[in-house]
């Protein structure tokens, strides 16, 4: 089986070709026409790999944030559920339940701040985020650069990209 670069290959190669003949120019475009056929094929077989490629893709992202959701779910149940645990323990007073497969224990937390009312802290017990980075503002550097200007650095790229419709 042929690869598709192979085929461009080998059409570049017989269109330099016929470009050399002294042909007219109907002649010519029947003679490129005819001779794109397997390389048309192969292209049209690529793409829609790449679509099946995508198609599948987009599956799995919507499985991934299903199970994520699905986790969440089961996270929360359990937490749930051991909040449940605890509260009937205390509720009936008992601190300690051993079984065979667990033991289980009413314990106090270790003492941890509670946050009311953030903006009476004084600054000196604030933390600083770090400013973030200075990034480039690539519109205005678009914008500057059409304007006529010299960025240095900078310069505007047209590329291409394959349109499927």
């Amino acid at each position: 089986m042929t690869a598709l670069y192979e085929l461009a290959q080998q059409y570049r190669a017989d269109a330099d070709k016929l470009a050399d003949m002294d042909l007219d120019d109907q002649t010519l475009a029947d003679t490129l026409e005819g001779m794109g056929g397997e390389l048309e094929l192969k292209a049209e077989n690529v793409v829609m790999f790449a679509r099946n490629l995508e198609v599948t893709a987009a599956a799995i992202k919507d499985a991934e944030a299903q199970m994520a959701a699905r986790r969440k779910a089961m996270e929360s149940r359990a937490a749930s559920l051991k909040r449940y645990v605890l509260e009937n323990m205390q509720f009936a007073g008992i601190t300690k339940i051993e079984g065979p497969l667990f033991k289980l224990s009413v314990r106090e937390n270790p003492p941890a701040v509670e946050i009311f009312e953030p903006g009476l802290i004084p600054l000196e017990f604030m933390t600083q985020p770090e400013p973030p980075p200075p990034a480039p503002n690539k519109t205005a550097i678009k914008a500057a650069i059409a304007a006529g200007v010299d960025v240095p650095g900078a310069k505007i790229n047209r590329g291409t990209r394959l349109e499927i419709k």
